[in-house]
């Protein structure tokens, strides 16, 4: 077959590339498939790699027969001969793009063939998927392909220790969720040992929901934080709180992201204490403390933003419905809302390091995505990683049918309608798929239903471990269920059950009442979530059906729709269903919309900084790790310290090692006090867009001015430390200097649009991306 160096080049990577192209180059593939049928296995991995150049880039020189050696080992190894349409997505991800498929359109396989086309190159590659139990099925499920051709693989699990993670690192194709891949490169940033890393960097980042990585969960960082005394609201603090009346004590924003305290209630306070004043030097952090404790009563909602379970606070991360593991809230929060559920209230905690989405993925020199909603974050995705956007047509044409808006004026109406809408659905035999805002919503809407007679599975915050299954059963005739919107994402919704195949009985009985039939209570922010719940419905060409159920009173409409007016006549069962008002509803969602992308810009802007900070740090760190640098400076200026420990026969290396070690330890407690101050300074920073000033350029010049005498800080400590510690030939003992390393590291929820310029303190905004 003729070559095709021309290949690269011709099928660029723009957003308006031409997918006849891919189609073609698809059809040639299929011209090879009867001269690979009979060849044996090993010829086919010998025709595989013999479409690989040997150039420096080992780039692909032969795409249509590489394609089509893949897919006849998928046939072999899997049992599954992907459709062309698959062929075309993994050949537009080799490209390096992010590729929109329909749900139930097999991404997980153009995933792992994808891996294998970057594989044969040479190239270490990580599968980078939203949880874990989604990176370990992808491995366990796609590595009889990748042994075909004899790559190594293995995923990252959540309750793996040091020794297996780096193991697994070290692997041809890594499968692991974002999170996990992105403490362990914080982790690595604290050692002070080179063999103590975990990760193997790599060549390939291959992102599944590529959405949900790069744009929803861009915009909360990734924070590691370590264990210190923290100062959390006393408990008599949390009771005077509750014993605050509203709009006397304290005011809620309208939209409920702010609390103020009034002075009547600063009066009651200092009255309850016997202090003078709040405000005054002496009084302490007990203003900060009643400001805390304010939000954790007014503005946290358990079973919303947080449960309690096992006699602890579990953060719920809001943009996927699932419990956030290891995450707490920074700046006292934590233990306000420990404190209001009178649980035992923990340490706080120092913030170590930092790392967002977008410089996580940075790491890698090429990126590609797939996900069924690509196009609504294409924006997005070029904006902050330069990725274009190709849209693969479905195997077979969609057959769901999208009704437009029910919309009443109060949301006590519209959970009404949703009730008998789902009750009146599910007396017909068809399944039936709720999608709710929230875990308190999800359990309130299951309640009812039962008071109607209508049994149905709850999957939430509460019971994610067994998402998977729940929603694979999503399917079965009359089933009904609840789920929080991102819950389920990955697993497949057959018609009739997980093996639901047509000519079965359940199937054929769906198909007839219509297929699977989604009920959205409530538009998100974002059409793009939207159209991940839509896409549940109608996989693969089977018939399927959405409604979305929406009130005047929900929160994409007030914020979105503030300051503007509307006028409609309610129809006699309650529902708006003028054109106007469904118009109304979509201008609100566009608002919303454009402020995410706003708060996402000003994040990246912010955060940008910061990782170039980082990365000198990290040049630093990394001479002192691989050198002697650390040595030659700390014993240059203290020779006499330096020659009496080589009197004593020290071993060199134990030497270096102990200098290492003192100057990392100050390097990254520097670091850290860095990052606090930063932090100080955006709890500030809306004071100077008061004073006209612009607050992403005046954070900049503060933190460049602080950064600026940080290396030099530590290393003036570090030969302190150098004079005063204990070197024997166990190392250096810097516990007895009271130099302590954090007995445990956690996560932080933290805030997403830290330049805010419209004020309001930093616990504001953090309260804020809840809602």
């Amino acid at each position: 077959m003729a070559g095709f160096g021309w290949f690269w080049k011709a099928m660029g990577s723009s957003a308006t590339a031409n997918q006849k192209k891919s189609k073609t180059i698809v059809g040639e593939a299929d011209k090879a498939a009867e001269r690979l049928a009979a060849a044996t296995d090993a010829d086919i991995v010998d025709i595989a790699r013999s479409c690989i150049g040997d150039d420096e880039e080992r780039t692909i020189e032969d795409a249509p027969l590489l394609l089509a050696a893949v897919r006849e080992a998928a046939s072999r190894t899997l049992g599954m001969r992907p459709f062309d349409v698959q062929l075309q997505g993994a050949l537009r991800m080799l490209v390096g793009d992010v590729v929109e498929m329909a749900t139930g359109e097999g991404k997980t396989l153009v995933g792992a063939m994808t891996a294998v086309g970057y594989g044969l190159q040479g190239r270490r590659v990580h599968v980078i998927t939203v949880n874990s139990f989604l990176a370990g099925r992808d491995e366990s499920w796609m590595g009889p392909l990748l042994d075909f051709f004899g790559l190594t693989h293995g995923a990252v699990a959540e309750e793996a220790g040091p020794d297996e993670r780096r193991e697994v690192y070290r692997r041809d194709v890594v499968f692991g969720a974002v999170n996990e891949i992105g403490f362990d490169v914080l982790r690595d940033q604290l050692i002070t040992r080179r063999r103590d890393a975990v990760r193997t960097p790599a060549d390939v980042a291959v992102i599944d929901e590529a959405d949900s990585v790069m744009v929803d969960e861009a915009l909360v960082p990734l924070v590691l934080a370590g264990s210190e005394p923290g100062a959390g609201p006393s408990g008599r603090i949390t009771d005077l709180v509750r014993r605050m009346e509203e709009d006397r004590d304290f005011t809620v924003s309208g939209d409920r992201r702010n609390v103020f305290l009034t002075e009547a209630g600063a009066e009651f306070v200092e009255r309850a204490l016997g202090i003078d004043s709040l405000y005054a030097e002496d009084a302490g952090d007990v203003l900060s403390q009643v400001n805390v404790a304010l939000h954790a009563q007014h503005l946290l909602v358990r079973d919303v933003h947080y449960l309690v379970r096992d006699g602890a606070v579990a953060l719920i991360d809001n943009s996927r419905g699932r419990v956030a593991e290891l995450q707490r809230w920074p700046d006292g929060l934590q233990a306000a809302v420990e404190a209001k559920e009178g649980l035992t209230v923990t340490d706080g905690g120092r913030i170590l390091d930092q790392i967002t989405i977008q410089a996580l993925l940075g790491l890698y020199p090429r990126k590609c995505g797939m996900t069924g909603t690509a196009v609504a974050a294409s924006d997005q995705l070029r904006q902050f990683y330069d990725l274009s956007v190709s849209v693969i047509d479905p195997n077979v044409p969609t057959r769901r049918f999208d009704e437009a808006d029910h919309v009443y004026v109060t949301a006590e109406e519209r959970d009404a309608a949703v009730i008998d809408h789902i009750v009146e659905v599910q007396a017909t035999g068809q399944p039936v798929l709720v999608g709710t805002q929230d875990v308190a919503a999800s359990e309130e809407l299951a309640d009812a239903l039962v008071l109607r007679g209508v049994e149905c599975n709850v999957l939430n915050a509460k019971n994610h471990e067994v998402e998977a299954a729940v929603i694979a059963e999503a399917g079965r005739p009359g089933r009904v269920t609840v789920s929080t919107q991102m819950a389920g994402r990955g697993t497949d919704i057959r018609l009739g059950g997980p093996d639901g195949e047509p000519g079965q009985p359940e199937h054929d009985k769906v198909v007839e009442l219509g297929g699977l039939h989604v009920v959205g209570v409530g538009r998100f922010r974002s059409a793009r979530l939207d159209n991940q719940l839509r896409g549940r419905a109608g996989r693969q060409g089977d018939p399927g059906s959405t409604v979305f159920f929406v009130s005047l009173e929900d929160d994409m409409v007030s914020v979105g729709g503030v300051g503007e007016e509307l006028t409609a006549e309610p129809e006699q069962d309650g529902r708006l269903g003028q054109k106007k008002v469904l118009q109304f509803i979509d201008h609100c969602q566009r608002v919303t919309e454009g402020q995410m992308l706003d708060i996402h810009a000003t994040t990246w802007k912010y955060n940008k900084l910061i990782a170039d900070q980082r990365a000198i740090v990290n040049a630093r760190r990394d001479r002192v790790l691989d050198t002697e640098a650390a040595w030659e400076d700390l014993s240059y200026h203290d020779v006499e310290k330096a020659g009496a420990l080589q009197a004593q026969g020290i071993d060199h290396a134990v030497l270096v090692q102990a200098a290492r070690e003192i100057m990392l330890h100050h390097l990254d407690h520097e670091w850290s006090d860095h990052l606090a101050y930063l932090d100080d300074v955006r709890e500030s920073i809306h004071l100077r867009a008061i004073a006209r000033e612009s607050p992403i350029d005046e954070f900049h010049r503060l933190s460049i001015a602080a950064f600026g005498e940080l290396a030099e800080r530590a290393v003036a400590l570090a030969r302190e430390t150098f004079s005063d510690a204990t070197i024997t030939e166990e190392g250096v003992d810097l516990d007895g200097l009271g130099l302590h390393k954090p007995s445990a590291t956690w996560t932080y929820m933290v805030n997403d649009n830290p330049l805010n310029s419209t004020g309001g303190s930093v616990m504001g905004s953090i309260a804020s991306i809840f809602r």
